[in-house]
């Protein structure tokens, strides 16, 4: 198993609108991301940038597989990971709109007659604890990742597997830390969403599909690993073993986490459409489709707990700052306000999505390469991107 590691000026701009507004901002963005792809030595990189629900600068180098001349599209699909937690995070928004669940719903409430003799302390968690990582439930540990990787997804259709998966954890006590009650947890995202599944009747998979791919039309986006069986037709992930070697892991279930995942982080699509994502954000609701109020995204941005520092974080997952739902909202040297952020990463992909409200951007990043190298590469282009394009000059 390899555990999840760890962010329209009207509606024909905003959705229609997929390419660079000029040539030369796809030449000149190529040729930076093709210097820090050779530096950092990985088979492809791409980033976009998004201001105003415009893309205004786009680029995608390199190939699709190590060791193949491949040459990598603005249409690839890319793995963006656990940066589909906050789709997840405005799905649920959605549904409390609706009336459908409230932020306060509890897991006992919503799952208790599906799941009997669940821990009294899980039973009371709520579905803002669990979106927010601040439900006493923690990070992967070897139990979790036997029952991601548990022969029910053989027998079961996948929301019955995320049932499946909380039976099996149900005994368990929530235990928050006292300095912090953040818990980086994959397995409360999990159970977020066979709760948004069993209010609405509709598995979670559908719901992003209806809720938030098809609105925005991410005509690319997808679940699972980002190529067609037998296919080179996306950046697909590579796994480094101990020694550093890279294999590509091309397709199939080695090439993605379990699908009972889902709701934490198997998303994928191209860097143009996860940079529509991250401008629909950047302008808090505001521009159409109308997937949530502004008051409600809003709300969704807002920072629920503090993260305390961790040193040498595994790559994807969160260092230091605060947490919304489905979002970090991180300080940074080179930004003169927090920002939302978040990384995604499978262990054979990274993605990164930083958005500033205030000044209606966005930037994304992703490469199809896992590790502290990918996360430094990213992480230079996002400091770079920003300082280019941001209004704080």
């Amino acid at each position: 198993m390899k555990p999840i590691l760890n962010v329209v000026s009207t509606l024909s701009v905003m959705l229609c609108l997929v390419m660079p507004t000029t040539a030369s901002a796809t030449e000149d963005l190529d040729d930076y991301l093709e210097t820090v792809r050779a530096e950092y030595q990985l088979p492809a990189l791409a980033a976009a940038v998004v201001r105003n629900g415009e893309i205004v600068a786009a680029g995608a180098v390199g190939t699709r597989v190590l060791g193949r001349d491949i040459p990598v599209t603005l249409d690839d699909r890319f793995h963006i990971g656990s940066d589909t937690k906050a789709m997840t995070a405005t799905i649920a928004g959605a549904l409390v709109e609706e009336g459908l669940i409230a932020w306060d719903s509890t897991i006992g409430g919503v799952l208790g007659t599906k799941i009997a003799d669940l821990d009294p302390e899980l039973a009371a968690v709520t579905l803002e604890q669990l979106l927010s990582h601040s439900s006493g439930i923690p990070s992967d540990d070897p139990e979790m990742i036997e029952i991601y990787m548990s022969n029910a997804a053989f027998d079961l259709n996948i929301p019955d597997t995320r049932l499946h998966a909380i039976d099996r954890w149900k005994h368990n006590t929530p235990q928050v830390p006292d300095v912090s009650p953040f818990q980086y947890s994959n397995f409360g995202y999990l159970i977020a969403g066979a709760m948004l599944e069993e209010i609405s009747g509709v598995p979670w998979e559908r719901l992003i599909q209806e809720r938030v791919f098809e609105p925005l039309e991410l005509h690319t986006a997808g679940l699972g690993p980002q190529a067609s069986t037998g296919n080179y037709d996306a950046a697909i992930g590579h796994m480094l073993d101990q020694s550093g070697k890279a294999t590509p892991m091309l397709w199939g279930p080695a090439a993605d986490v379990p699908p009972v995942l889902g709701p934490a982080g198997s998303a994928h699509m191209s860097i143009l459409d996860f940079a529509k994502w991250a401008g629909w954000n950047a302008g808090e609701g505001t521009r159409q489709p109308a997937i949530v109020s502004p008051e409600t995204l809003a709300d969704i941005h807002r920072p629920r707990v503090h993260t305390p520092p961790r040193p040498n974080p595994i790559p994807g997952t969160p260092a230091e700052g605060e947490y919304a739902l489905g979002w970090g909202v991180v300080s940074y040297e080179w930004a003169d306000r927090p920002l939302l952020s978040h990384n995604g990463s499978n262990s054979m992909n990274l993605a990164k999505i930083l958005v500033d409200v205030k000044d209606d951007l966005g930037i994304v990043v992703a490469t199809n390469f896992p590790g502290r190298e990918a996360d430094m590469a990213a992480s230079k282009v996002e400091q770079r991107l920003y300082e280019q394009f941001s209004g704080k000059k």
